[in-house]
C-alpha cells in the first residue's frame, strides 16, 4: 500500500470534537464543544419551514446566492463601518472553518510563515499544515492574555505572509483594544503582511468591551481578510454558513479557491439565513444581553464553588484553572471528570503551543436549567 501524505500526519483529530464523543460516552454535560442547546430564533426556522417546501434546492452560485450576499453586505457594513460590494467583496463559504482556510489557501504559499497568538483555536494549526506554512507562535500571557510587543515585533522581523487574529479570542475571551490592535496594524503596514481575522464572535462581547474591526483601521482594509460565519451569532452552528469579506483583488482569488474546495454553501440554508441578517439593531443588543446572562450565571457558580478562573470579555468560553487538582495531564482530568463528574471540559493544552496543563475549557452558551445542573454536578470537585 502506497504510502498516506506527510501533511496529514502533522496534526491529530480534533480534541473539541473527541471530548463530545466523551461526552456521549458517558452521558456528561457536554460544556466542550461549543454550541447552544437552545433554539435559533423562530424567524429564521420558520422562513427554512417554508424553503423546504419552495426551495431553492439545487446549486447556487458558487460564492454565494445574490440576496444572501446582498443582506450579508449591507448588515456587515452597517457594524464594519464601510461600505460592502455584495459582487466583488464577499465569499459565502461552508462555515467559518473553510472561510479561513479559504483565506490562507488564497494568500499563503508552502515556506511562508504565518503568526498566531497562543492559546489558539486548534484549526489553526491543521490550516498552517494544510497549506504548507511555518506557524510563528505569539504567547498571550494569562491570566489577562496581554502580547509582550517587543516579542510580537520580532515575530513580524521574520517576514510572515500574514497574521492570524481571533477577535473576540477562543479560548480566552480576550477582545483586543484599540491600542493593541493599532500596534498590530502597524507592525502589518510596516513589514507588509496581511491580517487574517476569525470574527466569529463579533456580537459577543460584554460591557464595557467593544469589538473592532481591525480592517477598519487606517491602511489596513487592503490586507485584511475578514472570516466570520452566521453560527454563534444566529445559534445555527450545524448551518455551516460562513463568509469572507476583503478586498476585491483577494476576493477574485478567493471565490476560485473556494470554488474548488467545496463549490458553494447551502442554497435553502442561505434562503432561511436572510432573515436573520436582517434583524434590527435589537437583536444584536438582547443577544450581549442573553450571553452576560449566561456568563454571569456560569462564572458565579464556578466563584461559589471555588474554581479559579479568567473572566471572559467576549466569546462564550471560560479558562478554569485546575492546577489545585494537582494532575499535571489535562486531557486525562477531562476524561476523568467526565465519567465521575458529569461534566465534560476541553484540555486547555489543545490550545496553548507552551508546554500549559494547567487549564480546562467550559462554554457556557446552554440553557439555564443545563448551567445549573453542570455546576451542581462540579461541586464534586471540591
Amino acid at each position: 500500500m502506497p504510502a498516506l501524505s506527510k501533511k496529514s500526519s502533522g496534526f491529530t483529530d480534533s480534541v473539541i470534537r473527541r471530548m463530545t464523543r466523551v461526552a456521549n460516552k458517558y452521558g456528561a454535560i457536554n460544556l466542550s464543544q461549543g454550541f447552544p442547546d437552545f433554539d435559533p430564533p423562530a424567524e429564521i426556522t420558520d422562513r427554512l419551514r417554508e424553503v423546504a417546501d419552495v426551495g431553492p434546492h439545487q446549486y447556487p452560485i458558487t460564492w454565494g446566492a445574490k440576496n444572501f450576499r446582498d443582506a450579508l453586505a449591507k448588515k456587515q457594513a452597517h457594524f464594519m463601518g464601510r461600505d460592502i460590494d455584495p459582487e466583488t467583496e464577499i465569499v459565502v463559504t461552508c462555515g467559518s472553518t473553510e472561510a479561513m482556510m479559504t483565506a490562507m489557501m488564497s494568500v499563503v504559499d508552502p515556506g511562508d510563515k504565518v503568526i498566531v497568538f497562543s492559546p489558539f483555536y486548534e484549526n489553526y494549526g491543521a490550516d498552517a499544515i494544510l497549506t504548507g506554512a511555518t506557524p510563528i507562535y505569539v504567547p498571550l500571557v494569562p491570566p489577562a492574555f496581554d502580547f509582550d510587543r517587543d516579542q510580537l515585533e520580532a515575530a513580524f522581523k521574520q517576514h510572515p505572509k500574514a497574521l492570524i487574529l481571533c477577535n473576540p479570542s477562543n479560548p480566552s475571551g480576550k477582545v483586543f483594544t484599540y491600542e493593541e490592535l493599532k500596534f498590530i496594524s502597524e507592525l502589518a503596514i510596516k513589514y507588509d503582511t496581511f491580517a487574517i481575522t476569525d470574527e466569529v464572535y463579533e456580537h459577543i462581547v460584554y460591557e464595557p468591551y467593544k469589538h473592532i474591526y481591525i480592517s477598519s483601521l487606517p491602511g489596513m482594509y487592503e490586507r485584511t481578510i475578514s472570516c466570520s460565519s452566521l453560527s454563534k451569532t444566529y445559534s445555527v452552528t450545524g448551518w455551516r454558513i460562513g463568509y469572507v469579506i476583503a478586498s476585491p483583488t483577494v476576493i477574485e482569488r478567493a471565490k476560485k479557491v473556494h470554488d474548488f474546495l467545496t463549490v458553494g454553501a447551502a442554497a435553502p440554508l442561505m434562503e432561511a439565513a436572510v432573515v436573520g441578517l436582517e434583524f434590527p439593531d435589537s437583536y444584536y443588543k438582547e443577544l450581549r444581553d442573553h450571553y452576560t446572562h449566561m456568563r454571569d450565571l456560569f462564572l458565579g457558580g464556578l466563584k461559589d464553588i471555588g474554581l479559579k478562573f479568567t473572566q471572559p470579555q467576549g466569546a462564550y468560553y471560560v479558562l478554569v484553572d485546575i492546577s489545585e487538582f494537582g494532575q499535571g495531564d489535562d486531557l486525562a482530568f477531562c476524561e476523568w471528570m467526565a465519567e465521575h463528574i458529569g461534566v465534560a471540559a476541553v484540555p486547555g493544552s489543545s490550545f496553548f503551543k507552551e508546554d500549559i496543563n494547567d487549564y480546562i475549557r467550559f462554554h457556557f452558551a446552554k440553557k439555564d436549567e443545563t448551567l445549573n445542573a453542570a455546576l451542581e454536578r462540579l461541586r464534586k470537585l471540591k
